[in-house]
């Protein structure tokens, strides 16, 4: 095992735990002032901190040293500067909704939230509704221990990972940076998915008002086209909900499923995005006594999102509930920035945005587009690609149950740190802070839990057909969403007694089911989360019920309730973990169990072995029928046979007319529908295209998901999912001849009914491209009658993306046989395991309360509790303040949220200066720095817009462009007032020794000389 000390000015030290006399690990006990990383197999760091700044310090430091690139190129996206680096015409995929936007759609659409102060209402919202003070400090932790890594490798040129080392775009990050990453996150399935729409909406050109009556909201028309056709657009488009780019299983089984009768159990199965910033960091946060938890988190949020504690055990799975819904505008005649509302025009709220573009020269050039609001939310003119159309007479505008919902920090805080079934429920009541996922829960003490609490429009029934518009009466009848009449006030969104926040539904009016036996989702909707209980009664915007659910969702409960009453074959009534770890990597196709059969009778019954297909022109069937009748109904690598009927699956379940024989039954929701229609001519057809599909992709008609399905193992991914997901990279073919590879097992999920759903794009005459989505992070969890819970994970991706770290495809082997990473939760199991460790040594002394929040403001000479003019010494015992780190001419401070730096005159400047001078600043604090937001400057926050206002507030100022940064000092009473200006934003605000810099010179000279 190696020991790394990271940092300056270290010792060697022992490492934080304690044996008891059998050799047993009794408690972890930390080491004062330091953050432990204990890398076990695989890479899997292990956080212990004694408080939640240095717990967040260990996640960040980690995590960057894994996967900083990605994670770095996602800040340039919420910072609003993708057009700066990559130009504006590129374009980027978000791999969680599969919106795909333009570099300077992306820009205006950041750049407005950024000015909008929304970032700092996540931050400074007072708690409940915002962070609580541990959740600030885990962030600010976790922003300087990414900061910590960067600087720990000399910046972006020293990064390991080729696609970014020496990037522009790589900088020191700010707890501002943290929060738009946050909100990127919540918006997922609401803001971010009507990104182009509210980017390039505005008015039409040329309006002058007009003598016509006022539109009415009831005609059936949406531009040149009707509401019916609108509708049945956007239901393709949203097939399977605004997040259909991504899904999940989950089954948590309770003591009357288990084989022990006694515990729960829980597996979880998230099917998210293989590249991008929407991939998985598997660790585990421990600061004794506060928090012991592991599992999983998104990149940038340093809270285990889907996990375990000591005594309870959590999933997620994508909701069917919209978080959003349209408002349709109507117009004042003549005055298409106005809109109507009870009777009166209520003029829109404009906002201009710059943002900054690079030029086919290579200069960089603004570019500003004025973007408009409403009470309701951003007007915007397309969703899903589908136009909207900003006419003289109608707009759109987007209500947004997840705009400012920074309640999702505490809500994971709290599932952090519960134990059982009723913590967690009451967490998800408390606060309604989910965004967009149901919550599947398992406790020690054999309980689980469904639930799809969180923050979801209130808009009952009622409402819906009280106030949908024509096109909203088509949407809802459609594809649930309803779209409102936003010309009244009764239309608004309502509130129930116990909403957490105005607007979305209350718990009591949210589905969700306690129970000792089981329960399952895979997506569907809430109605059938155990089938002895359905789910009813509840507004249709949350998800349907009565309704027929997927293969997929049909095969997960199918397997658990054979697997509890014991008719599966695989032993006993009842769960163990084995029989947990079995089913999920059964790799069962549903639909061939219900198919296969049908579809080989229909195949050797065909006139002279042709095929007809779509094309007119029939193909030989030649060996298909003997290919499927021998498959195994399975997605294995080896499974021979499962690619052409993956083909016909795609073909079959898009025809116009319902491939089932038997229809579906809401008294057997489970079992219906089934049987193939082999009396339908499509069937045939479908056949006839699959086997001309594999043969013009040159695949053989027995080809296994060994043969086609696959991930490069040296391949550089890009960070932005381009041409990934519409099957613009490396076929199989020219990937298993190019380079090292490695085949990954599983099928689609949806439509096919394969429980470990994996993803690849089929791209028609070239064959199928590398894996994009699916399987992500894996977790079979119980509990025995010992102290700790038991169980395994996969990160099917392994850690890292960077080709260039030994984490980057050592789990995808492991997944690809079938295999399983013990859970390794308790002391002694991490210490067992202990690969190599990294402690981050902090020079406080022992007994002194870490990070101090901040206190004071700046006045006159002083910025929170530092003076100018103060002796080094002084300085780094004020307030309680401790050194993070040193150089010769700068302190860098601990303090909440942020930090503060402090610089000395170096060398070479007091070279400049007289002997009187010289002998007056030697040693003394002449520079105070610091990005925290309560620091002001004449108004000026960091993280803010630098404008032409502010520069008039701070005149006859002087702009230096030093290294890859500006600064601004101008004269501000006693003091020189210094402003860091990164991108267009204030990055730092602080004060400089007057005297020093007087002159435009003195300015130059001082600044350069830290």
């Amino acid at each position: 095992m190696s020991i790394t000390i990271a940092g300056t000015g270290a010792q060697a030290v022992t490492l934080g735990h304690r044996r008891s006399a059998t050799g047993m690990v009794g408690r972890w006990v930390v080491l004062p002032g330091k953050v432990i990383i204990r890398r076990t197999a695989y890479g899997i760091p292990h956080i212990l901190a004694s408080d939640w700044f240095g717990a967040g310090e260990g996640y960040g430091f980690a995590f960057a040293q894994d996967d900083i690139c990605t994670m770095a190129n996602d800040y340039v996206t919420v910072d609003a500067q993708r057009s700066r680096y990559f130009g504006p015409n590129a374009t980027y995929t978000q791999g969680g909704n599969s919106v795909t936007v333009t570099n300077l759609e992306s820009d205006f659409y950041y750049q407005q939230i950024n000015q909008s102060g929304m970032i700092n209402q996540l931050a400074n919202t007072p708690p409940p509704l915002g962070p609580v003070s541990q959740v600030k400090q885990l962030a600010a932790g976790y922003v300087d221990g990414y900061n910590r890594y960067l600087a720990s490798v000399g910046g972006a040129k020293g990064i390991p990972d080729p696609r970014c080392r020496g990037a522009g775009w790589v900088h020191p990050i700010t707890i501002t940076d943290f929060y738009r990453r946050l909100n990127q996150l919540v918006e997922l399935a609401s803001g971010d998915v009507v990104i182009p729409g509210i980017a390039d909406a505005a008015p039409p050109v040329g309006s002058t008002p007009t003598s016509l009556p006022l539109p009415t909201l009831h005609t059936r028309r949406v531009g040149r086209l009707s509401a019916s056709q609108v509708a049945g657009l956007l239901a393709k488009r949203i097939k399977h909900g605004v997040l259909g780019g991504i899904g999940s299983n989950a089954i948590a089984v309770g003591r009357a499923g288990t084989r022990d009768h006694v515990h729960g159990m829980l597996l979880g199965n998230p099917h998210f995005p293989w590249t991008g910033p929407e991939r998985f960091y598997q660790a585990q946060i421990t600061i004794p006594g506060q928090v012991n938890v592991t599992g999983a988190t998104l990149y940038g949020v340093p809270l285990i999102l889907i996990g375990h504690t000591m005594t309870m055990a959590w999933s997620h799975t994508v909701s069917t509930a919209y978080r959003f819904t349209p408002f349709q505008l109507s117009l004042a005649p003549g005055h298409p920035t106005e809109y109507m509302y009870n009777g009166q025009a209520v003029p829109m709220t404009s906002r201009t945005v710059t943002v900054a573009v690079k030029q086919a020269n290579g200069s960089i050039q603004p570019e500003t587009r004025t973007l408009y609001s409403t009470r309701f939310g951003p007007v915007f003119n397309s969703l899903e690609g589908v136009p909207l159309p900003w006419t003289t007479a109608e707009a759109f505008a987007l209500g947004d149950a997840n705009a400012g919902n920074s309640r999702i920090l505490n809500t994971f805080y709290g599932f952090d740190r519960a134990g059982s079934v009723t913590q967690m429920l009451a967490i998800l009541k408390r606060y309604e802070g989910i965004p967009w996922v149901n919550t599947i829960v398992a406790d020690r003490y054999g309980n689980v839990l469904y639930a799809d609490i969180g923050a979801i429009p209130n808009v009952p029934n009622s409402l819906a057909a009280a106030c949908d518009t024509a096109l909203g009466a088509a949407t809802f009848a459609k594809l649930r969403l309803p779209i409102l009449d936003g010309s009244r006030s009764a239309c608004n969104w309502q509130t129930n007694p116990d909403s957490v926040v105005p607007g979305i539904f209350g718990p009591s009016h949210l589905p969700y089911l306690v129970r000792s036996d089981f329960v399952t989702n895979s997506n569907d909707s809430f109605w059938l989360s155990n089938p002895y209980q359905p789910l009813t009664g509840f507004a249709t915007i949350i998800g349907s019920e009565d309704t027929a659910r997927s293969l997929r969702t049909r095969l997960g409960l199918i397997m658990t309730m054979q697997r509890i009453a014991g008719t599966d074959g695989q032993g006993p009534p009842g769960f163990t973990l084995q029989n947990m770890e079995h089913l999920m990597y059964s790799n069962v196709q549903y639909a061939g169990i219900l198919w296969r059969d049908a579809l080989v009778k229909l195949c050797r019954s065909l006139p002279g072995g042709l095929a007809p297909t779509s094309s007119g022109v029939p193909v030989a069937v030649g060996d298909a029928c003997a290919v499927l009748a021998n498959w195994d109904l399975h997605e294995n690598l080896n499974s021979a046979g499962a690619i052409l009927f993956r083909r016909f699956v795609d073909h079959a379940m898009a025809d116009a007319v319902s491939p089932f024989s038997v229809p579906f039954n809401v008294n057997n929701p489970v079992n219906t529908p089934s049987g193939l229609n082999t009396s339908d001519p499509e069937i045939a057809m479908d056949l006839g295209d699959a086997i001309s599909d594999l043969e013009k992709a040159h695949i053989p008609l027995n080809a296994s998901p060994g043969q086609v399905q696959y991930v490069a193992v040296n391949q550089q991914l890009p960070f932005d999912n381009a041409g990934l997901f519409s099957g613009g990279a490396t076929v199989a073919g020219a990937s298993a001849a190019g380079g090292p590879h490695i085949s990954i097992p599983g099928g689609p999920g949806d439509p096919n009914g394969e429980f470990d759903a994996i993803y690849s794009p089929f791209i028609p005459g070239k064959g199928y491209g590398p894996v994009v989505d699916g399987s992500s992070f894996i977790q079979a969890v119980t509990w025995n009658n010992g102290p700790c819970p038991v169980g395994a994970t996969m990160l099917t991706y392994s850690e890292s993306d960077s080709t260039a770290s030994p984490f980057h495809s050592d789990q995808t082997r492991l997944f690809a046989q079938g295999k399983w990473v013990p859970d390794t939760f308790c002391p002694a199991a991490v210490l067992a395991n202990t690969k190599s460790t990294t402690i981050l040594p902090n020079d406080s002394p022992p007994g002194v309360s870490r990070c101090p929040p901040w206190s004071g403001r700046v006045r006159g000479q002083s910025l929170g509790p530092i003076r100018l003019g103060m002796i080094r010494a002084k300085v780094r015992h004020a307030g309680r303040l401790q050194r993070r780190r040193s150089t010769a001419v700068m302190d860098y401070l601990c303090l909440r949220p942020t930090g503060i730096r402090v610089g000395y005159p170096s060398p070479r400047l007091l070279a400049r200066l007289a002997t009187r001078a010289r002998g007056r600043i030697r040693g003394h604090a002449v520079l105070i720095l610091t990005a925290d937001r309560h620091a002001a400057i004449r108004g000026i926050h960091p993280g803010t817009r630098f404008t032409a206002a502010d520069r008039r507030r701070l005149a006859h100022g002087t702009l230096l462009r030093i290294g890859s940064n500006q600064w601004y000092l101008a004269r501000s009473g006693v003091v020189t007032a210094v402003l860091q200006i990164r991108r267009g934003a204030v990055a730092e605000v602080g004060i400089a020794d007057r005297a020093l810099t007087r002159t435009r010179a003195q300015r130059g000279s001082f600044m350069r000389s830290f």
